[in-house]
């Protein structure tokens, strides 16, 4: 009976310490130059070595002890383990600071929403829209796709007005019309100054 007992005890204590990554190398993340302070963070967050694997990797690239431990911490306060460093080095080399990595991290949605933030960038409007786009997108409202804010953009519309348009719910039909009126008068007009000079 005594045996019995100590067996059930034993079985609770392994499952509930099933939770603790008492044994993950976290040697990697020394090498990688990461302050021993930032490690002992690490450990108290219960990282496990696939965490480190992805730590270490966005060491590689740069990014700051303190981004990589907060990044880690937002992934456990929503239940999962930190997986997305690619999507992390992506949104540094495509131009996005360590805060606005961050801020974009806070939507839960880094893996999903990277690409976005990477193909608004490039129709030219500035990272502080493309952030308010991404977080209205998360929070599934509506928001123009990213050819037609292109085509608005290079029709001659500030940021804060495309962002003004989009915070009405208009939509990629609206936006194309848009864009094709702003184009043609551009061509007119274009045309009348040629015209004169001849």
């Amino acid at each position: 009976m005594r045996r019995a007992i100590s067996s059930c005890l034993l079985l609770v204590f392994a499952s509930a310490g099933c939770q603790k990554h008492t044994l993950t190398d976290y040697r990697p993340l020394d090498g990688a130059g990461m302050w021993f302070g930032k490690v002992q963070e690490l450990k108290a967050l219960d990282t496990d070595d696939s965490e480190v694997a992805q730590i270490v990797h966005l060491k590689k690239e740069g990014i700051s002890d303190d981004t990589c431990v907060q990044l880690v911490s937002a992934s456990h306060i929503r239940k999962h383990d930190f997986a997305s460093s690619d999507a992390v080095v992506n949104l540094r080399r495509g131009g996005f600071s360590e805060a606005e990595i961050l801020d974009l991290a806070s939507t839960d949605r880094l893996d999903s929403l990277s690409l976005d933030a990477i193909t608004l960038r490039l129709t030219g409007i500035s990272n502080t829209a493309v952030l308010e786009i991404l977080h209205r997108k998360a929070r599934g409202l509506p928001v123009l796709s990213g050819p037609v804010i292109g085509r608005l953009k290079n029709a001659g519309l500030s940021d804060a007005q495309i962002l003004e348009r989009i915070r009405q719910g208009m939509t990629d039909a609206q936006g194309e019309r848009e864009a094709s009126a702003l184009e043609h008068n551009h061509n007119r007009t274009a045309f009348v100054r040629r015209g004169r000079k001849s």
